[in-house]
């Protein structure tokens, strides 16, 4: 019996590496504010696991983050700094799994950069809080669900498939190497 992904009258899996893979994660990331931020990778215990807004991805594959310097997520990350990002970009694409290596920071330049009115409600004090620290993620690898034309014409050829019984569908997965 043929798998589902053989199935595909279509190419649906393309891995890519360096700036091609650095574009692909700032494009999905962007479509999401939060993702998934997990700690405690290597600890062989349950990963902890807290949403987390992204406050900047760039071309490269790297992650930033606001966060208390007395966090559980920050003395997670002093004693292991693999971390693994999670996003959802919607219901039916855009998804993305990152792996990547934290660092912590309390640059003032980027904090300033990254800083948005609303954090106050974490950071009480402002865009001068002692607590605020920039959290980077370089990421390493991961992996990608998206579709190729847009979630339109995917549910347009999933509709036709199902009326004519063929997999039909508009995937495309696959590895990130940065």
């Amino acid at each position: 019996m043929d798998s589902i992904n053989q199935q595909q009258p279509e190419k649906n899996h393309e891995d890519l590496q360096g700036q091609l893979a650095g574009k692909k994660i700032k494009e999905l990331a962007s479509k999401a504010d939060t993702c998934f931020f997990c700690t405690k990778i290597i600890s062989g215990q349950p990963l902890k696991v807290r949403p987390m807004a992204i406050r900047k991805v760039d071309e490269e594959g790297n992650f930033w983050f606001l966060s208390a310097s007395d966090s559980h997520k920050n003395a997670d990350i002093q004693t292991d700094r693999l971390v693994h990002l999670l996003f959802q970009g919607s219901t039916h694409s855009d998804f993305l799994s990152i792996s990547g290596i934290a660092s912590i920071s309390t640059d003032k330049q980027k904090i300033k950069e990254l800083w948005s009115p609303i954090l106050k409600t974490w950071f009480t004090e402002g865009l001068d809080d002692p607590r605020i620290t920039v959290i980077k993620v370089d990421a390493r690898e991961g992996y990608y669900w998206d579709n190729k034309h847009g979630n339109t014409v995917a549910f347009a050829k999933m509709l036709v498939g199902a009326a004519i019984g063929k997999t039909l569908d508009d995937s495309i997965e696959g590895k990130l190497k940065v």
